[in-house]
């Protein structure tokens, strides 16, 4: 769902970064502090005007949240069973919106602006030990990681179905677990080799 950045000229893409991630910050916030269904309702429409802005249409929007299907699911069912419908799916209303609104910032913002503006903000913080690189680069790493994973989920998915199998099967769910465990390995023994601990 996170996805790399998309080249355009929008007024999201022009926008400076750091507008970008301190309206993430604020509406994750909101989103995060305030109950009730308002908050979900207005962040719905702070994403479709965000989705407005970057230009992106109502179809890609769609297959955007429409990736985020088994996170739902995976989120949803256990609260279901524990809370009210009611209360269970505006918990989950809050993470999708907020998963796409990030989404649409690092698919409208280079990553070394993303990393030069959180590198910056963090900076300050450098005489109580905090590394800002160190940061950088883990967040660097996990937004690159996860449509690795996701296409990892793909190619296995259409294994499957060249097998004659159902393409949506749990039976990914462990081999994509080896893939991307195999990939954590790979990536450590690449960041040690270049004398990061």
């Amino acid at each position: 769902m996170i996805s790399l950045y998309v080249p355009g000229t929008s007024l999201l893409h022009r926008a400076p970064a750091w507008s970008k991630l301190l309206g993430l910050v604020l509406a994750t916030l909101v989103l995060s502090v305030w109950g009730g269904e308002w908050p979900v309702l207005t962040g719905a429409a702070a994403l479709t005007i965000a989705a407005f802005l970057a230009s992106v249409g109502v179809a890609e929007l769609w297959r955007q949240l429409w990736g985020l299907r088994w996170l739902l699911v995976i989120m949803l069912v256990p609260q279901l069973i524990f809370l009210p419908w009611q209360l269970a799916l505006t918990n989950t209303s809050r993470v999708v919106i907020v998963v796409a609104l990030a989404g649409l910032v690092t698919s409208t913002t280079r990553m070394t602006e993303l990393l030069d503006t959180l590198e910056a903000a963090l900076r300050p913080l450098r005489p109580l030990g905090v590394r800002p690189d160190r940061i950088a680069l883990l967040l660097s790493l996990t937004i690159s990681t996860v449509p690795l994973i996701a296409a990892l989920a793909t190619q296995l998915r259409e294994a499957l179905i060249a097998r004659g199998r159902r393409g949506t099967s749990v039976r990914i769910l462990f081999p994509l677990l080896v893939l991307t465990l195999q990939h954590a390995d790979e990536l450590t023994d690449a960041l040690r080799a270049r004398g990061l601990d």
